[in-house]
């Protein structure tokens, strides 16, 4: 399998078949984490590939590979790549950061003027965001739109999200906002040091889940580490 090559495609109808296999890996690779996500039904992802707002990856016999989808909030202010999931016997191939990039450009295509943003507790795909000019923000800049919020309570850590009054949780917020001075992004969001290593996301990673599921709340009842 040294030599795989694949096929990272906007998902359509024809895909659909595909949507079971998807919901079911990305609840089993949550679980394999042991971190919350926001459960989406196989109609759910179906609805995405019709619209076109998904990307999907294939090896060449036809074999689903990975997958992501783009979520609109806000009156399409805000924009969400979201799911982001690559099936196991096919990881260790950087097939994530190919199919986040893809995802990413079809966001900017679909909605150029609209901020882009993520939640995630993967240290690997933390790296991926900044790479692409994310930067981690706190939660009061993501959007408002109370049916994002929403999906989060399928979350085993929604729990946590309500009392730190969605301001923190386990997951990271990561923004790409186009009109953000270019160079300043390039500046802040990815240090020299994250370049070279992602042991220092996962570190970061580690800290913010130690801190939130272990530390007393403060006096005032909130905890932020942005």
């Amino acid at each position: 399998m040294d030599d795989i090559q694949f096929k990272i495609l906007v998902a359509d109808s024809s895909h659909k078949v595909f949507a079971k296999t998807i919901t079911d890996e990305m609840e089993e690779s949550a679980k394999a984490r042991g971190t919350g996500i926001a459960k989406r039904t196989p109609e759910y992802i179906e609805t995405k590939m019709e619209e076109g707002k998904a990307v999907i990856a294939l090896t060449e016999d036809g074999t689903w590979a990975g997958f992501c989808y783009i979520e609109a909030w806000g009156h399409g202010k805000y924009v969400a790549n979201s799911g982001l999931i690559v099936s196991p016997p096919f990881r260790k191939y950087g097939l994530a950061k190919r199919i986040k990039k893809e995802i990413f450009n079809l966001s900017r295509k679909k909605y150029p003027d609209s901020k882009i943003f993520g939640l995630t507790t993967g240290a690997a795909v933390m790296k991926i965001n900044s790479r692409l000019g994310y930067i981690p923000v706190s939660y009061s800049d993501l959007t408002d739109d109370e049916q994002f919020w929403k999906g989060c309570q399928s979350c085993v850590n929604y729990e946590i999200l309500m009392a730190k009054k969605r301001e923190n949780c386990i997951c990271t917020a990561m923004l790409f906002d186009p009109q953000a001075d270019k160079h300043h992004v390039e500046d802040i969001a990815l240090r020299e040091d994250f370049k070279t290593s992602v042991k220092l996301f996962d570190r970061w990673v580690r800290l913010k889940k130690y801190v939130l599921l272990k530390m007393k709340k403060t006096k005032n009842g909130g905890f932020s580490l942005f």
